[in-house]
């Protein structure tokens, strides 16, 4: 990526989400990228901390230009600080061309040791002149009912 990714406030002010969940957005260059994250109970164990959460996103062009997402990089945070990242070409198999006004969505998951984590990352979108510029993915929480919340 060309510059370090940064946690900001602005990043974790969610949406409401059509079907009732929170829903993240952030737009770079008239691209914007929106998650909701959902805690899988089913796929869940947490005697054994194993946590699984899905994410839906849907990436929208608003802008003039036809481009193309050609690689994502996620870093996902647990509980601990426990750091992973992930790097490759496109999403779920696919390098999507978005002209104006398009939109492309998928889901995907990941799974934590601990009840809690977040995720944020970036694209890697390149025009169709052969320009590449980077598109920030919003910061997320990944909370789930198990993590033991405290007032201060």
């Amino acid at each position: 990526m060309k510059r370090e990714l940064g946690i900001e406030l602005a990043d974790v002010a969610p949406a409401q989400a059509l079907n009732g969940g929170k829903m993240f957005e952030r737009t770079t260059r008239q691209i914007t990228v929106s998650v909701e994250p959902a805690f899988l109970a089913d796929q869940s164990a947490p005697d054994s901390n194993h946590f699984f959460w899905a994410y839906s996103v849907q990436i929208e062009n608003r802008g003039r230009e036809t481009v193309q997402l050609r690689t994502r990089y996620w870093r996902i945070i647990d509980a601990n600080g426990r750091t992973i990242e992930v790097k490759g070409a496109g999403v779920v198999g696919q390098q999507p061309i978005l002209r104006p006004g398009e939109k492309f969505e998928y889901k995907s998951g990941t799974p934590l040791e601990t009840p809690s984590g977040m995720m944020l990352g970036a694209y890697q979108m390149q025009t169709s002149e052969g320009e590449a510029f980077q598109v920030d993915i919003p910061l997320f929480p990944l909370d789930s009912p198990h993590e033991a919340r405290r007032i201060h």
